[in-house]
């Protein structure tokens, strides 16, 4: 015991522990670190997000803003403190509504509920809202969990399918009693006991020079170890697309973007939670940064070596853009600016890392565990087989754990000093140094004929990159492809430059670039319906694009469901007008306005490969395994390739045990990212469940439409000519442990683009639409989206549940686009300054599902995650302009923007 540290008692979930503390310490970092209570999360460290919430004395409090004396004598709860012999209701509310996702804020909502169950037994909705409006969430769009919340008080349980039919079915998430029950593992939550802890030291500046001291002295004095650039024994590069990988995991001699790293210090937990890194031995030099990318191409290169800031260009082209404009009775032009935003997800990047004989094992967050695995061994100098890459639980992705983070400098840390070697990232550190939603310079130039019918489009578009080159590739070729939105465009030229800045890096984020795209695309579909005179729905439905039509890719569609999603906002479309208009004719101060967009989507890569393999098995015991590596960030992969599985297979979902992501133990099933998961890890799970069931059908002689049991050591196929079995114990193993296995490969069939950007970019894509309501208030500029009605093409609903998650939080990462989302490099570094949407803010939401079959997707399916998001903000804005007069190009639609818009309209 130092000092500082008092002995004193503290009860926590009715037991009393003796701990020996500073008073002053925060009461989350004792519960977690002392007290095992890993179940309480810390996503910043500043009461801003709520995830560490706890009861004292019944009352929610932030425990990172509680200081150890504060709680002494008082009665603490945890989340662990919940649950007994067995779930207690509200839990079970979480999971029958589908209220945790990726669940690093389940914890917190749940106790902040918790608190207010026991004074309101039945709370209304706003009291839900209000109750748990100081905990964030950036996955659910808190629909789910306010119905939880309000439905506590019911002892219900979700439907258990039958064989065969879980696919439709509203199935709760597989994995989520460890969601609520507090014992879910992120990246911060599981550390050996003898680990060291790891920090890094970062740039303060947006570009420099720098220099070290003497860190042999420094780090002696301290009893540290200082690691640098020098250090790194292999290549001192990655990046998520191999030819452009180009950002070092320390920086060597120059950094390039604020909050860069330079070095790392690893120490024992006590030493290294004392250390004040302000004095660490580092000279800097600060160059001129490269901000702005419209003035990139002529400034200072960026990268060493490089001509000019030019990443990468896109550009698809079919028919003459020009010539359609020139013939057109009414053209729309569009400048559309939109910014930075930051993922926001409330875990910090977090992992440890430790060596296993000679292999280096990591457990950290992460969307892509095999490409993680080849850029560390690449960056460690280690042979990809001596690296294996356990993913945690990650708290939220959305595309930004994509990329390797703390991985590599884990790595190396735990190489050099041979023990297990631990790093969570400050909230700072996060928002400092992972990657952002590309900010965009928009020029769109869209032409109709008399008739309404678009005869030709232009799109220019400048990304702003950052400093290295993360996922700006993509962004850059998937745009073109999508600009023209789901709309049938016979002219068309669409142009997009990557340029490198010194601000931060840009990366993948739920959309790839095409929610910008579709901010200018939606916006001058409604100028021309103005011009034309016509409906702004019904000029939409005229253009959507109809099954066996040309993409501007000249890829004949199939599985096309734009116009249905058209189709079915129609009735609320009409009632939102009539209610529009009599709201307005009675209020002069604020206006109601309606908005309507769309957006199409390819689910995987652009154009290359994108295979996943998924491996099945029984046991000799007759135990039915699934190995998927699809990682679940909240999207619901365990669940729904478990589905597609069963039903291929022909077997209850119960019946299935899960083998996770990890490469050791599970076979590639490629990047949680671009919507891909659903179809191509689904359809290589229904081919993986097919051949499992021709094998066992075989072997007993049966027909097609046999029923498949297990049991004890056998398997039991039953049809019309009675039952036969399968004695497991006699079968010779057929490979991993397994006496009957499949394992199957699946990669969407594509064609390469040509240097016009014609070809086949996508198997199958997914289809929407929505329709926002908002009010503004003509005076302050502030806008109030009151309801969102979302029409999207799923080809199949796997799942309605988890499917009605991923739309309302969808929508919520849209409406921050649209309305309050803004990064801004050195000023929004916190949950404070970065406002995200809260319980307050969300609308209510109505979700449509449609289903177009897609002749690719499994049994039909489409994927959702991405799409959603894509129509929600050019909605809000189109309704901005339909409640104001005022079209607002330059996002997000802050007050004093619309205030500037207005006046500036003399409205």
């Amino acid at each position: 015991m130092n000092r500082e540290s008092t002995m004193t008692r503290l009860r926590v979930n009715g037991q009393s522990f003796p701990v020996a503390a500073d008073p002053a310490r925060r009461l989350s970092d004792l519960l977690r670190e002392d007290l095992g209570l890993r179940g309480i999360k810390v996503g910043c460290d500043a009461g801003d997000c709520g995830a560490c919430t706890v009861l004292l004395d019944g009352a929610p409090v932030c425990a990172c803003l509680t200081p150890m004396a504060q709680a002494e004598g008082h009665e603490i709860r945890t989340v662990e403190g919940l649950r007994g012999a067995a779930l207690d209701a509200l839990q079970t509310a979480f999971l029958r509504h589908g209220a945790a996702q990726c669940g690093i804020c389940t914890p917190g909502m749940l106790m902040a509920a918790t608190a207010l169950l026991s004074e309101v037994p039945e709370p209304t909705e706003d009291q839900a809202r209000e109750a748990l409006g100081g905990v964030l969430c950036r996955c659910t769009g808190y629909g789910r969990i306010i119905a939880a919340v309000c439905d506590a008080g019911r002892a219900l349980a979700g439907p258990r399918p039958a064989a065969g039919q879980a696919v439709g079915a509203a199935i709760e998430r597989l994995d989520g009693v460890p969601k609520v029950d507090g014992t879910e593992v992120f990246g911060a939550d599981h550390w050996p006991q003898d680990a060291l802890v790891v920090r890094a030291v970062r740039s303060p500046h947006f570009a420099a020079r720098f220099g070290f001291g003497d860190l042999d002295a420094w780090s002696g004095a301290r009893g540290v170890q200082v690691f640098t650039a020098a250090d790194l024994p292999g290549e001192n590069r990655f990046g998520v697309i191999p030819p452009f990988a180009d950002q070092p995991a320390l920086a060597e001699r120059e950094v390039r973007l604020r909050g860069e790293a330079v070095a790392i210090v690893v120490g024992e937990a006590g030493v290294m939670a004392a250390l004040d890194l302000v004095d660490f031995p580092v000279d800097w030099e600060e160059i001129e940064p490269v901000m702005n990318p419209d003035t990139a191409l002529g400034a200072r290169p960026v990268q060493a070596g490089r001509a000019d800031n030019v990443l990468i260009r896109g550009r698809v082209v079919q028919g003459d853009a020009a010539a359609g404009l020139a013939g057109a009775a009414h053209v729309a032009e569009v400048e559309a600016r939109t910014s930075f935003v930051e993922h926001a997800y409330i875990e910090p990047e977090a992992g440890v890392a430790w060596l296993e004989g000679d292999i280096l094992a990591i457990q950290a967050c992460t969307q892509a565990p095999v490409m993680d695995r080849d850029g560390v061994a690449k960056v460690l100098g280690l042979a990809p087989e001596k690296v294996r890459i356990i993913p945690s639980a990650a708290g939220g992705g959305f595309g930004s754990k994509l990329d390797l983070s703390l991985q590599p400098l884990i790595g190396l840390a735990a190489l050099k000093t041979g023990r297990p070697c631990r790093m969570v990232y400050s909230r700072s550190e996060s928002m400092q140094s992972t990657t952002k939603r590309h900010p965009a310079h928009m020029r769109a130039r869209i032409g109709a004929d008399a008739q309404g019918r678009i005869c030709g489009m232009e799109f220019d578009g400048t990304f702003d990159t950052g400093a290295y080159a993360s996922w700006g590739p993509t962004v850059a070729n998937r745009v073109p492809v999508h600009a023209s939105g789901p709309y049938r465009t016979p002219n068309y030229r669409a142009e997009t430059v990557a340029m490198h800045t010194n601000g931060p890096v840009a990366g993948a984020f739920r959309g790839f670039g095409v929610p910008q795209a579709a901010v200018a695309q939606e916006v001058a579909y409604d100028d021309l319906a103005e011009a034309l005179g016509m409906d702004r729905l019904a000029f939409r439905r005229l253009n959507a694009l109809e099954e066996g039509e040309a993409s501007v890719c000249g890829q004949v569609m199939r599985g096309v469901g734009i116009g249905a999603c058209l189709d079915a906002l129609r009735p609320r479309w009409r009632a939102a007008q009539a209610d529009a208009a009599e709201f307005n004719a009675a209020h002069s101060g604020v206006k109601r306005g309606i908005g309507v967009a769309s957006c199409w989507y390819g689910c995987g890569n652009t154009a290359l490969p994108n295979p996943s393999t998924v491996r099945a098995g029984i046991t000799r015991e007759g135990g039915l395994r699934l190995h998927q590596g699809a990682t679940d960030i909240g999207q619901g992969a365990n669940t729904v390739i478990a589905q597609i599985f069963a039903d291929a297979l022909g077997a209850a979902v119960e019946d299935i045990a899960l083998i996770g992501p990890d490469t050791a133990l599970t076979p590639d099933c490629g990047k949680t990212s671009a919507s891909r998961q659903t179809v191509v890890t689904g359809k290589a799970a229904l081919l993986a469940g097919q051949a499992l069931r021709a094998q066992i059908l075989a072997r007993t002689n049966r027909a097609a439409e046999a029923r498949i049991g297990l049991g004890p050591g056998k398997v039991v196929v039953t049809d019309a000519q009675g039952c036969a079995e399968i004695a497991l114990a006699d079968l010779p193993e057929a490979g991993h442990g397994y006496v009957l296995m499949a394992e199957e490969t699946y990669d969407p069939p594509t064609v390469a683009l040509d240097g016009n950007g014609q070809g086949a970019p996508y198997a199958v894509y997914g289809y929407g639409a929505h329709l926002a309501e908002v009010e503004v208030d003509l005076a302050l500029g502030t806008v109030k989206v009151a309801r969102i009605t979302a029409a999207h093409d799923l080809g199949r609903v796997v799942n309605p549940l988890l499917a009605r998650g991923q739309i309302e939080g969808g929508i919520a990462q849209g409406l921050g686009m649209a309305l309050m989302e803004e990064y801004v490099p050195g000023r929004t570094e916190n949950l404070h300054d970065y406002l995200i949407p809260t319980t307050g803010d969300m609308p209510e939401v109505e979700a449509i599902f449609i289903e177009v079959p897609d002749p690719e997707g499994p049994m039909g399916a489409k994927g959702l995650g991405e799409h959603v998001l894509i129509p929600t903000a050019p909605a809000i804005l189109n309704a901005i302009r339909d409640a104001s007069g005022v079209r607002i190009t330059h996002i997000p639609a802050l007050p004093h923007r619309v205030r500037a818009a207005i006046r500036e309209a003399g409205r």
